[in-house]
């Protein structure tokens, strides 16, 4: 008797072939459901329905077409065990060689925009997980293929093996299956978490971090640490999703950087041309212009020697003045929303940058993750919007309009720097970064050290509170005019005081933003 195969997929690309090979080449009998055996039939493939194997209409609207024992059993059966044979026999069941399965569209679904939860929810696969958990435990005797990309390797193995899949192509087809079921009931508990966290903004019981191999990277932070890129969903969102029009392969650390640059010129509208050069996580160049060439070329003069090597993130397209600026320094990246053709010409002279296209540069992920020993811990990701009329003037001198425009500006910036952090700017443009410091004074001098005789005017902007009032005395020795920060420190009055002794101006936003 043939082989007996089981195809139900939802998505229908590559079907066709592959069923014209198993019948044609390799003997195999067809059953099918729904849609597939309709695509079959209208091929001219051979096939049996469903429902006219197992005796039983499908019903409910599709809902139950095959759960049912003659399907099941033919998958689980045991086919060295007499016993097993004999429950086949008896119930009059055909043992399944192959089954090829894949899900409804649940991802893509919930993609989609102003979906509802009742079609969100008829998108969620009942029998096709069963098959395919089913099919995986019993690998022993059976192929699962759960993934159009397994159909042509599927053929080559049977050709190669005279018609009979390995037991180790057959367990790595089953492992297959189950990261496939697994991704997809994740991706359903998350999408009703987080329909239920809108009403009652609690984090979920369980959590689970799936995804497929995207790309092996050469190595991850250092050279003798093995690195891969993972993406989460079936859609390519994000950087997977990124264009890429020139350049080498993209390492981890250039990964991380461009997330860490993307995060920090998402705080600016596109009406505002944004410029970020980024170096170890940390920006070291951030500027405003009237134009996006102006942006970059006050970043990069910010800090030009830090800006050697960089990252750097644009919020608008890419244009020929701006592609000239980016060929006078080595840069590792350059991700920008589009690039237009005049300056992809003038980048092509530096061939090993790597100019990434990201239109979406405000998406983000909804939780950052981040392991420990023994487990992980999750947090929602930090993407408070700046609200300065809910900060407030502490000190007797008010904030002008444009001191408090270079206020925001520094708050923004501030906000992805390691704590702790301060962040000195002028005309929008940061003049000095002071990261990652055991201390806030020592973050103070840092940035003030780096801004140098720059600082006269200057905005200062802390990421957390001041615990004594020495690094407002330095600041206004460097001649900064006004300060920034969120307060609620027990000694905030000793900061205030001192600001007021020295004529400065100190905002309270009430929010902090550290960041480690």
């Amino acid at each position: 008797m043939a082989r007996l195969a089981l195809l139900s997929t939802s998505d229908k690309t590559g079907l066709v072939d592959l069923a014209k090979s198993l019948v044609e080449e390799f003997g195999f009998e067809l059953i099918s459901s729904g849609g597939t055996a309709q695509a079959l039939k209208a091929a001219g493939i051979p096939v049996i329905k469903v429902s006219d194997y197992t005796g039983s209409p499908e019903i409910l609207g599709g809902r139950v077409k095959t759960l049912h024992p003659k399907i099941h059993g033919g998958i689980l059966a045991r086919q060295d065990l007499p016993e097993d044979l004999a429950d086949l026999d008896a119930n009059g069941i055909r043992p399944i060689a192959l089954v090829v399965v894949n899900l409804y569209p649940f991802e893509q679904t919930i993609a989609k925009s102003g979906v509802t939860l009742p079609e969100a929810i008829e998108q969620i696969d009942i029998g096709g997980p069963a098959m395919l958990r089913a099919s995986a435990k019993n690998f022993a005797h059976l192929t699962v293929l759960c993934n159009p990309d397994q159909y042509q390797p599927y053929l080559e193995e049977l050709r190669q093996q005279g018609g009979n899949a390995s037991l180790e192509f057959r367990q790595q087809c089953a492992l297959r299956a189950f990261e496939h079921t697994g991704a997809y009931d994740r991706a359903i508990a998350t999408y009703l978490s987080q329909q239920s966290s809108e009403t009652t903004s609690v984090l979920p019981s369980s959590y689970t971090l799936s995804g497929k191999v995207l790309q092996e990277l050469r190595y991850g932070e250092n050279p003798h640490q093995p690195a891969a890129w993972y993406q989460t969903g079936s859609t390519p969102t994000g950087w997977a999703a990124a264009e890429k029009l020139q350049g080498k392969e993209l390492s981890y650390n250039n990964l991380v950087d461009l997330e860490a640059a993307r995060r920090i010129v998402a705080e600016f509208n596109a009406n505002q041309s944004a410029a970020v050069i980024i170096k170890h996580t940390n920006p070291c160049g951030v500027a405003l212009g009237n134009s996006i060439s102006e942006a970059y070329t006050k970043a990069f003069e910010a800090d030009s020697v830090s800006a050697f090597g960089g990252i750097v993130a644009l919020n608008q397209a890419i244009d020929a003045a701006t592609a000239t600026a980016l060929t006078k320094t080595f840069l590792e990246c350059v991700v920008a929303p589009d690039c237009t053709p005049e300056a992809r010409e003038i980048l092509a002279a530096k061939s090993k940058v790597r100019i990434l296209l990201l239109p979406d540069l405000k998406s983000g992920a909804a939780e950052t993750v981040r392991v420990i020993a023994g487990g992980f811990l999750t947090q929602t990701s930090d993407d408070a919007e700046v609200d300065p009329t809910q900060w407030k003037v502490v000190t007797d001198r008010q904030p002008t309009t444009d001191e408090l425009e270079e206020m925001i500006f520094a708050w923004k910036v501030c906000k992805h720097v390691k704590s702790n952090a301060i962040v000195v700017t002028s005309d929008r443009t940061t003049l000095g970064v002071g990261a990652g410091q055991m201390n806030r004074i020592g973050s103070a001098k840092i940035a003030l050290e780096q801004a140098g005789d720059r600082t006269r005017g200057a905005i200062l902007a802390s990421d957390g509170f001041f615990p004594f009032d020495d690094s407002v005395r330095l600041a206004a020795a460097a001649g900064i005019r006004a300060i920034v920060q969120p307060g609620g420190s027990l000694r905030d009055q000793d900061s205030i005081t001192a600001a007021n002794e020295l004529g400065l101006t100190m905002m309270l936003t009430g929010v902090r933003h550290f960041f480690h």
